[in-house]
């Protein structure tokens, strides 16, 4: 065994894109081989990704692989046999197909269940590395997730050739010796290239084994992604301490930055103070996004006017060329952010308003200024509801995508909210007000901050509600895995600010109220149950994922409470009813009456207890008449753990009723009597929970 190198290096490969394509290039390497049994299982696989290059390193590799034994299904016995054994024609073209020579007695017989067949069984020789690294480098270049494939010419000017950029050398060693394959038009050697500046000529690769090692010495390239990424966010972390200060390092701008270079090296650089008059979020955007610069804060989080950039090259003079250079390409784009954050401010947001009436919001449901009027009468309505100052959310409402008509957020939408807080301020409105506007797109994902005050909380829901009603009114709901207008997360959103603000309110009237505003766009339906049925599955999803069983789940939504804040507390209350002795007894009888009544629906919920006649049902309609009152006056309480610890002594009497009474007997009088008194037991027992769903 020995370790196996295959180096495919190339013109500029797109940075988003790297780290998954040089993840894929090695994986579906190690597969293929893998598959052919050219590894141990003691075989690690290393991936390198930079950017121009993508290899992978594989341990232990097999130089042939070994002999195996298979098996072969031919025909069936029928088809391949003559009456007098001997093996006709269509069992000789097919083992001649095969490839395959051998006596028919040696032929062994298997009953596949429908026909017995004819076997063959050999041995199948191994195959030389080249051979199956051929396969698997084949297989590789056609799996790879290349976002955007690059047709090109081969220098003999016929040939065309698609991937994701150019490829330059091939390189493919199995220890110190080259691997003969080919792709892309090239032939395997041990040559490539090294670090574009800093190296002159080709780099003859000794060993498989010594590749990383012998790029960053004599090619000044850094092969793994992962140690690249891990200079980068040392260095940076480094210099913004030196400096006093905390670098913003989000995650895709380390990714991107990492993908960027080969040799990383890190240098500081600086604007004028001037600019810290613009926000900082538009500063910070402007230099992550045009020129992947790490802005950096100081200790009291406020933006420093120093900024780190990474370049992958290390200049003679210290760097000083590098950093003056940014520092005045960086002022160009700063002067920009300055000029459209001073241009938008000579214009309220107010007297914009008319120009939303200009940009469509879907082509079913109008304009944006349509949209606006309609989410200010559901934030109104939802601001009565929580307890929040209905005047200042309706003008958070009024206002809260104005700002999309700006020049600062026309450059950059990710702003779209944050701008629009600074410029209310700067109109004059209340700071309730303006921070509504930034905050009713919150939560924008999985885990992101809630709206912090009431007006928000208002504005937030009243943004979602009507864009869930609309949507699911002309029929644009999630299909599958898609969903283009993101509806899974704005309920999800719904949900999060009433659970975890603690609003008790009903998702139905909420729903409603999303419903009615939309009622004056012509072709919007009454959606108002698949939408709840929606919530209802994003409810699963949530509290699934705090750790409630999928029965636990069923039973407290099929009772349909009306107040998403009342279902921790139900949860919490048919998990402790789980574990009485009770439980499965009460639960399986809960079934047992609610498949009763679906076959025989009571009328009425009224007992006469001048027709009970037998003790049974007697003493069920006591026990019921005893507990009734208790339960109503805890579950109005929301005690829902005691209304259905209550329900614990209603077993004995409940399976007396089963043993002793026949629901559906001749006498109608007496049918209806027991059917009501049924009706009411199972409107008591599934106060909380449908414990039927809870029954085994």
């Amino acid at each position: 065994m020995n370790s196996l190198l295959v180096e495919l290096q190339t013109e500029e490969l797109p940075p988003k894109a790297l780290k998954k394509l040089s993840e894929a290039f090695a994986e579906h390497l190690a597969q293929s081989l893998a598959k052919q049994h050219f590894l141990a299982d003691a075989s690690a696989v290393t991936a390198f990704g930079a950017p121009r290059r993508l290899a992978a390193l594989i341990t232990n590799v097999l130089e042939k692989s070994p002999d195996e034994p298979f098996k072969q299904k031919l025909v069936p016995v029928k088809v391949g046999l003559d009456a007098e054994g001997k093996p006709t024609q269509a069992l000789l073209k097919k083992m001649k197909a095969l490839g395959l020579t051998a006596d028919v007695s040696d032929l062994k017989r298997e009953n596949d269940g429908k026909n017995e067949q004819l076997m063959y069984e050999g041995i199948r020789a191994g195959v030389a590395l080249a051979k199956g690294l051929q396969t698997a480098l084949d297989a590789a270049l056609t799996s790879l997730p290349i976002p955007k494939v690059m047709h090109y010419q081969l220098a003999d000017g016929e040939t065309t050739v698609s991937f994701v950029r150019p490829a330059k050398h091939l390189v493919a060693l199995y220890g110190e010796d080259v691997v003969p394959v080919s792709a892309l038009g090239l032939t395997s050697d041990r040559v490539t290239s090294g670090h574009r500046f800093h190296t002159q000529g080709l780099i003859s690769i000794r060993s498989a084994d010594g590749y990383e090692e012998q790029m960053q010495t004599e090619g000044k390239v850094v092969p793994s992604f992962a140690k690249r990424r891990e200079k980068i966010v040392h260095d940076v972390k480094a210099m913004a301490k030196a400096m006093n200060g905390e670098a913003i390092m989000p995650e895709d701008l380390v990714e991107e930055v990492t993908a960027l270079t080969e040799w990383p090296v890190v240098y500081e650089s600086s604007f004028d103070k001037e600019f810290l008059s613009v926000p900082q979020e538009c500063l910070i955007l402007t230099m992550q996004q045009n020129q992947k610069y790490f802005a950096v804060k100081d200790s009291e989080g406020r933006l420093m006017n120093r900024f780190l950039l990474v370049s992958q090259l290390e200049a003679k003079d210290g760097g000083e060329a590098i950093r003056s250079g940014n520092a005045r390409v960086v002022r160009a784009r700063l002067a920009d952010a300055k000029f459209f954050y001073d241009q938008d401010r000579l214009v309220t947001l107010e007297s914009r308003l008319p120009g939303l009436a200009h940009v469509v919001y879907h082509n079913k449901l109008g304009s944006q200024a349509a949209r606006v009027e309609r989410v200010m009468q559901i934030a109104g309505r939802v601001a009565d509801l929580i307890g929040a100052d209905r005047a200042e959310a309706v003008r958070a409402a009024q206002l809260a995508k104005v700002d999309l008509l700006t020049q600062m957020v026309g450059e950059f939408p990710e702003l779209q909210g944050i701008m629009g807080e600074y410029y209310a301020l700067h109109d004059g409105e209340s700071r309730t007000v303006a921070l509504a506007i930034r905050e009713h797109y919150q939560p924008r994902y999985a885990g992101d901050a809630l709206p912090s005050t009431p007006v928000s909380l208002a504005v937030a829901l009243a943004d979602k509600l009507e864009t869930l009603s609309g949507l699911f009114g002309i029929g644009q709901m999630p299909t599958g895995d898609k969903d283009p207008f993101a509806l899974r997360r704005h309920a999800l959103g719904v949900l999060r600010m009433i659970l975890e603000k603690g609003l008790n309110v009903s998702l139905a009237e909420l729903v409603t109220i999303g419903y009615e505003a939309l009622q004056s766009v012509a072709g919007v339906k009454d959606a108002r149950e698949a939408l709840m049925a929606f919530f209802e599955d994003r409810l699963r999803v949530m509290f699934k994922e705090k750790g409630y069983s999928a029965q636990e789940i069923d039973a407290v939504l099929a009772a349909h409470p009306d107040r998403v804040l009342q279902i921790p507390a139900r949860l919490d209350a048919v998990r402790t009813f789980s574990q009485m002795p009770q439980a499965e007894a009460l639960a399986a009888a809960n079934k047992r009456i609610g498949n009763i009544l679906k076959k025989s629906p009571a009328e009425t919920t009224q007992v006469n207890e001048a027709l009970l006649q037998i003790e049974a049902e007697k003493a069920l309609y006591r026990a019921l008449c005893d507990v009734e009152p208790q339960v109503q006056a805890a579950y109005e309480q929301e005690k829902y753990t005691e209304v259905l610890t209550m329900l614990a002594p209603m077993r004995e009497p409940v399976d007396r009723f089963f043993e002793d009474v026949m629901v559906n007997v001749d006498d109608p009088a007496l049918r209806a009597n027991r059917l009501a008194l049924l009706a009411r037991l199972h409107r008591t027992m599934n106060k909380v929970a449908e414990l039927s769903r809870l029954a085994k």
